[in-house]
């Protein structure tokens, strides 16, 4: 049988950074939540975080960067084991915004934000 070689190329490039947001949701109990946390990777499609509620995958769940108030819907995409800081949950966001985490150096495959309509 010939083996299949799948493509795995992401989307944006994985930049590894803390960065504040604060999660919520409802957890896998139906219940609302609202959890702080830091990132531990981050994207231009989503992130990599620690939270210390029991998800589903494909849960909803709202980011919002604390320091400009912006919101992100995003989705559920990965569970990791849990460990003493919490469950690994990886997010992709239902539409990709490069400027959420507020990166000074954002990689050149990161979409550029949409240019401004000037009246004329």
């Amino acid at each position: 049988m010939p083996e299949i070689e799948v493509d795995k190329v992401r989307r944006s490039t994985r930049v590894f950074m803390r960065v504040r947001v604060v999660v919520a949701g409802k957890n896998a109990d139906n219940r609302r939540f609202r959890e702080a946390c830091e990132t531990v990777v981050i994207n231009a499609h989503g992130g990599l975080m620690y939270l210390n509620q029991p998800l589903n995958m494909g849960s909803m769940l709202v980011l919002t960067n604390p320091f400009t108030q912006e919101e992100q819907e995003s989705r559920v995409v990965f569970l990791g084991d849990a460990t003493d800081k919490g469950q690994r949950v990886g997010v992709e966001f239902l539409t990709p915004a490069p400027h959420f985490w507020g990166v000074d150096f954002v990689p050149a495959d990161w979409p550029a934000p949409p240019a401004a309509v000037r009246p004329s």
